[in-house]
């Protein structure tokens, strides 16, 4: 992903629409809802549908989604060039996920693999993820992104996230064949040819690559228990004020079973409910682009300049 927006905001929208949800609806084209909760609904269901743009349009206002359209070309061009090294690894990839057969040779490589995995880190896996877990709390508390009530709530999801990393049958056999089948035809509905497509992608094209990784990323997590739908249809939302423009909603949802809250914070503009939250990132992001562009264009003209 090109966009420093995309890359930092899409975990934090993915993980806000997974928590709000409503019993109202409106049409998920437009911009923003015409109640937090009927905002919130449609974001839901776009995000069940793995409909990005339209996603992202319904998201932000239509000024700011016309912002992170145009950042989004500014960064394409931009872009690193692709290294010789990349381009050999992305081949590699698409070589294994495409060919003929990909699934059942993958899975062949992988078995013995996996039997020689369990056998070297079962044992050990409990105090690895124990290790992972001090280091992303340690991380939490000392993040200055999170408010201290978005640092509650994180928490509370590694709590739930945590047990069941602990006790998922990672090397289990049939699973792992299940993975592999996903992932083969994952890579197969992508139909990336090679690096330069990344690069020569446009908005539209990108969104529509990441539905693709999206739906297979929620098959792989459903194959080792974890359903991202249930949490979805799990949601059950209270307003708690609604007040000069802003809304707070109590969101309580259920994680792998467990009962989770939170609050999310919306805001009116022009008679349409937006997450607060995502509207100042994404208006920081391209304050901060602009700046950058800005600050870059004095020395890409002073050294067009050439002397007689």
């Amino acid at each position: 992903m090109r966009l420093p927006f995309l890359r930092h905001a899409m975990p934090m929208l993915l993980a806000a629409l997974l928590l709000g949800a409503c019993h109202g609806k409106d049409e998920a084209a437009q911009a923003g809802g015409s109640t937090p909760q009927a905002a919130l609904q449609a974001s839901i269901d776009l995000l069940k549908a793995g409909d990005f743009d339209r996603l992202w349009k319904h998201a932000l206002p239509p000024a700011d989604y016309a912002n992170l359209r145009a950042d989004w070309s500014l960064q394409q061009r931009d872009a690193r060039p692709i290294s010789a090294a990349d381009r050999a690894r992305f081949h590699e990839a698409m070589q294994k996920l495409g060919g003929p057969d990909a699934a059942a040779r993958l899975y062949a490589e992988l078995q013995p693999k996996l039997a020689a995995m369990e056998q070297q880190y079962k044992d050990q896996l409990p105090m690895l993820v124990s290790v992972g877990e001090a280091m992303l709390k340690s991380a939490v508390a000392q993040s200055r992104t999170l408010s201290e009530a978005q640092k509650t709530q994180a928490d509370g999801v590694l709590d739930v996230l945590l047990p069941w990393a602990r006790q998922t049958p990672w090397f289990d056999q049939a699973r792992a064949q299940q993975a592999v089948g996903v992932a083969v035809a994952t890579a197969r509905q992508l139909d990336l040819k090679d690096p330069d497509q990344l690069h020569a992608m446009d908005f539209d094209a990108t969104m529509g690559k990441y539905a693709v990784a999206w739906g297979g990323l929620k098959r792989l997590l459903a194959i080792y228990g974890l359903s991202v739908d249930d949490t979805l249809d799990s949601v059950k939302l209270t307003p708690l004020s609604n007040d000069n423009g802003h809304a707070v909603v109590k969101i309580d949802y259920t994680l792998l079973g467990k009962p989770l809250s939170t609050e999310a914070t919306l805001v009116q503009e022009n008679g349409r409910w937006y997450s607060e939250d995502l509207l100042q990132n994404a208006r920081q992001s391209h304050r901060q682009l602009q700046q950058a562009a800005t600050a870059s264009a004095p020395a890409s003209a002073g050294s067009a300049v050439t002397k007689d």
